[in-house]
């Protein structure tokens, strides 16, 4: 067996054929990560993104364009809330921490900014591991890490991902901070958006996690993030604790059920490539020949979902429905073999799901009699 830089070198040159000649990868972040692990059996989702395809621009090479992703407004909008929580050497930002997790310490006062900046995704990650490293070894002291980079092996293939920053506490363990510009209203923020968050964390405090695990003692990753948010419908920060070991805990399980990226590779046809410069016959063809698990869910996390989902509904699968519905069906993977087994044409009768569609069609046939007795039944 080659050893192992052997096998990684071999994997990223195998990626960059798939992803095309000279065509730039595109990073894997936390958002594509938490939505990649909400559907782990997606072997398409799972090689495009390990190879770095851009799947907004594939999308719109195969006709089914992308309406997912962040707006150029809220993308500045973003940027300029996240400057203002950071400014002067992160203040407001230390001292929500402070504030909402670690009332305990010292406050913050003179904290420390380390440097991170380096050539490369590998040399960055390997800065603020340094770096995370000698503010551990410093009792007493407050330090903001701003933008890190961290790693995580993802399927076989490192991910390189960015914080929007980690905090220090004087006690020396870590805390993920994210900066969000949607607003907290009365102390609390939109549901939604707030799991969103706490899931794209969750990513985070597993790559921290890694990095702890490294050094000698262990320092603790707190598992509770600090959520900065715009107070009200001001431009104020605000923050909230949120604990993500739920989050934390599906992600991981489900990161390991990844299948490893090499092996999807292996099992695609020789000559298979995702570059949008390709014919389109020939362009779907290679995404074809990837296996999809679409659901409707599938429409806010993924640039491919529209695409997927007209093949879904072509190939009359009963993914399309969502995943409870597929969940209940076991073996029944067609709108036609659901239909055949209600009606008694096809499926085994000890099947627990043919029975159960076969008693549900009976009691509907009951229903729809006796409505039309009452139909025509006289008035008294």
């Amino acid at each position: 067996m080659p050893p192992p830089r052997t096998r990684e070198k071999a994997l990223r040159h195998r990626l960059a054929e798939l992803r095309g000649p000279e065509v730039p990868a595109k990073a894997l972040d936390a958002r594509a990560l938490a939505a990649l692990a909400a559907n782990p059996g997606c072997r398409r989702r799972a090689i495009l993104d390990g190879a770095g395809v851009d799947k907004a621009v594939l999308a719109d090479a195969l006709g089914s364009p992308s309406v997912f992703g962040q707006s150029q407004f809220a993308f500045v909008r973003g940027n300029a809330f996240e400057a203002k929580v950071k400014a002067d050497g992160g203040t407001e930002l230390l001292r929500l921490a402070h504030e909402k997790l670690d009332r305990a310490a010292e406050p913050p006062a003179g904290a420390r900014v380390p440097d991170l900046t380096a050539q490369g995704p590998q040399g960055r990650t390997a800065r603020t591991e340094l770096a995370l490293r000698e503010a551990t070894e410093v009792p007493g002291a407050w330090t903001l890490l701003d933008h890190p980079m961290l790693a995580l092996d993802v399927a076989g293939s490192p991910v390189f991902l960015e914080p929007d920053a980690v905090v220090v506490h004087p006690d020396g363990s870590w805390t993920v901070v994210e900066i969000k510009s949607f607003p907290m209203l009365d102390g609390a923020a939109d549901p939604a958006k707030v799991g969103a968050a706490a899931r794209q964390a969750a990513v985070y405090v597993l790559a921290l996690e890694q990095v702890a695990a490294r050094l000698d003692p262990a320092p603790r990753v707190r598992h509770r993030i600090l959520l900065v948010c715009p107070k009200d419908f001001s431009n104020l920060p605000t923050a909230s604790a949120v604990d993500v070991r739920k989050q934390r805990a599906v992600t991981a399980r489900q990161l390991d059920r990844l299948t490893r990226i090499e092996e999807i590779a292996d099992a695609l046809p020789e000559g298979t490539c995702f570059s949008p410069e390709l014919p389109a016959e020939r362009l779907t063809e290679a995404v074809e020949s990837v296996p999809a698990t679409y659901a409707p869910e599938c429409l806010s996390a993924c640039e491919l979902a529209f695409h997927c989902r007209d093949r879904s509904r072509a190939q009359d699968m009963v993914t399309r429905l969502g995943r409870p519905v597929r969940a209940e069906l076991g073996g029944l993977t067609t709108i036609g073999e659901v239909l055949a087994a209600a009606r008694g044409e096809a499926g085994d009768p000890d099947d627990p799901a043919v029975a159960a569609l076969r008693r549900a069609a009976a009691l509907r046939a009951e229903a729809l009699e006796a409505a039309a007795l009452l139909e025509v039944a006289p008035c008294p």
